[in-house]
């Protein structure tokens, strides 16, 4: 079994990362006691996932992944994007969702996306990126209680369903999380060890 090092506390995306790595050993970083500060301030999904998994992997000494993912709305121009947790300035889930329809009210495009880019690197400097894209859009009422964040109110059109309504397992094949984590999955096998 292969421990897996995911660099987040956020208890819903250790539940998914768990999911997809069911026979691997998948912990956070309250596991290891890591509790320094993590620099997350690039301009793009891209930049903020390296710089994550970076500062993690140097200090444990071990291959990391970690993800930066939000939400783009078609009509606030791709907000919130890389603000999606701190949109009302704090990683507040019911703040930013009020504030996301404050911004959608009266609104016709309701069409977004989740955005999901996932960093793996390992501590000699060498890392991969892969990237997840899940198209929906945004409803007006909260539904379900599955999922975490802008979940309840993110709907998709193929499943008539918000991504909260879902069942995980189904959850963990369409998300923009489980693509990017397929599209990383190959490289994995050969780049982490026991």
């Amino acid at each position: 079994m292969r421990t897996i090092v995911i660099a987040t506390n956020n208890l819903g995306k250790l539940r998914e990362f768990q999911d997809l790595f069911p026979q691997d050993k998948v912990i956070a970083l309250a596991d290891i006691s890591y509790t320094k500060e993590i620099m997350e301030d690039g301009l793009t999904f891209e930049e903020n996932a390296i710089q994550k998994a970076k500062q993690v992997a140097l200090d444990i000494q071990m291959t990391v992944i970690a993800d930066d993912s939000g939400l783009e709305v078609e009509a606030l121009h791709g907000e919130p994007g890389i603000y999606s947790a701190r949109y009302a300035g704090n990683h507040d889930s019911k703040a930013n969702n009020e504030l996301l329809l404050k911004k959608l009210k009266g609104i016709s495009n309701r069409k977004a996306q989740f955005v999901c880019v996932l960093c793996l690197y390992k501590p000699n400097g060498e890392y991969i990126l892969s990237k997840g894209i899940c198209k929906g859009e945004i409803t007006e009422e909260a539904k379900g209680t599955n999922g975490f964040g802008y979940d309840p109110y993110f709907y998709v059109k193929e499943y008539g369903k918000t991504f909260a309504e879902l069942p995980i397992s189904v959850k963990n094949q369409i998300s923009h999380r489980a693509i990017a984590m397929k599209k990383l999955r190959e490289y994995m096998d050969e780049a982490i060890s026991d």
